[in-house]
C-alpha cells in the first residue's frame, strides 16, 4: 500500500516511516523540510499554506503539528491550534480535488480532548472535557471528519515514551541528578504508551478495514503520577523524594493542567479489536527504552 505520512520528520514520523517500509509499504513523507530527505520515503513538501499533493496515497496518517510541550505563551497557544486546524483542513482540501481518495485518513489527536477524569476510566466515548487542549482537539478532529476520505481514524494519543525525544529525556536527566519528583500529591493518572506501540497501532489502523471513529492511542495499563516516578526512579537507580507542588508548575501557564490533571485513559477499540500490546506495562517499557 502508498501510504502517506505528514509530519514524517517528526519523533512518531520517522519512526512510523521506518516501520510502514519494513513491514512492504510505499511511504511518501510529507514535511515542511522534505529536503533533509527519510531513507526510503519519496518526499514530498507539507505546509498550512497550501493542499499538499496526496496523489498516489492510498492512505494517509497525518501527524504534522507543533509540540504542545513547554510554555503555553499566546503565541505557543496560537501555533498548537494553527498547526492542528489549518494543516488537518489543507489535507481535507486535497483529498477534496482527488479522483480516487484515500482508502482512509488516520488523523492524530490527543487524549487532551478528555479533560480531567478523576479516577473514573475513560474510553472512546466518554465525553469531551473543558480547556484550552480539549477545545483545540474538538475543532482538530472536526476538521478530519469533513475530509472526503472513505474511512477516518481518529487516533488520540497519549504521553509517547521515547529515548529519541519527547518529554522522557528531560525526565530522565532530572531523575539522574536525583531531583525527580511526583508532581503534587502524585494522585494523577498518567496514560502513556511506548513508541514503537503507538507506531503499531497508527498501522492497524490503516490495515484493519473494521476501525473507524475515535481509538485511545494508550497503554492498558495507565499508573499514577507518584507510581510513575517510583518506576522512573528505580529504573535510573536513583531516589526520588522531592514533590513539585502545584503551584510551582504555574509558570507554565495552562500546560500545567496537562501535568496535573488525571486522565485514566483506555484503549477500549484497539483492545477489542485484538491489537497486540508490546509494552502493557510501566516497568517493561522503561527498562526496554532506558
Amino acid at each position: 500500500m502508498n501510504i502517506g505520512i505528514t509530519g514524517a520528520s517528526g519523533l512518531i514520523g520517522r519512526r512510523l516511516s521506518d516501520l510502514a517500509l519494513r513491514r512492504g509499504h510505499e511511504v511518501f513523507a510529507f514535511s515542511r523540510t522534505p529536503e533533509r530527505g527519510i531513507p526510503g520515503c519519496t518526499m514530498r513538501p507539507f505546509s498550512q499554506d497550501a493542499p499538499p499533493n496526496l496523489e498516489g496515497c492510498e492512505a494517509l496518517v497525518h501527524l504534522a503539528g507543533e509540540s504542545v510541550l513547554g510554555l503555553w505563551t499566546a503565541a505557543k497557544k496560537q501555533r498548537i491550534t494553527q498547526s492542528r486546524i489549518l494543516g488537518t483542513r489543507r489535507v481535507a482540501e486535497a483529498i477534496a480535488t482527488m479522483r480516487q481518495p484515500p482508502e482512509v485518513l488516520v488523523s492524530g489527536s490527543a487524549i487532551g480532548f478528555y479533560g480531567d477524569g478523576g479516577d473514573s476510566e475513560i474510553l472512546e466515548s466518554t465525553a469531551s472535557g473543558t480547556g484550552f487542549l480539549a477545545q483545540t482537539s474538538r475543532d482538530w478532529e472536526a476538521e478530519a471528519l469533513a475530509s472526503a476520505a472513505e474511512r477516518i481514524v481518529l487516533l488520540r494519543t497519549g504521553l509517547v515514551l521515547a529515548r529519541e525525544g519527547g518529554a522522557l529525556p528531560l525526565m530522565t536527566r532530572v531523575f539522574r541528578l536525583g531531583l525527580g519528583g511526583k508532581l503534587d500529591s502524585g494522585k494523577q493518572w498518567m496514560s502513556w504508551i511506548h513508541l514503537d506501540d503507538i507506531c503499531r497501532l497508527f498501522l492497524f489502523c490503516v490495515e484493519n478495514q473494521s476501525l473507524s471513529g475515535p481509538v485511545n492511542g494508550t497503554a492498558p495499563w495507565p499508573v499514577r503520577n507518584a507510581d510513575f516516578t517510583k518506576a522512573l526512579a528505580a529504573r535510573v537507580r536513583r531516589p526520588a523524594f522531592f514533590t513539585v507542588p502545584a503551584f510551582a508548575l504555574r509558570w507554565l501557564g495552562e500546560f500545567s493542567h496537562e501535568l496535573l490533571d488525571s486522565k485514566r485513559v483506555l484503549p477500549g477499540v484497539a483492545s477489542s479489536h485484538g491489537f497486540p500490546f508490546q509494552f502493557a506495562e510501566l516497568s517493561p517499557a522503561l527498562a526496554e527504552l532506558l
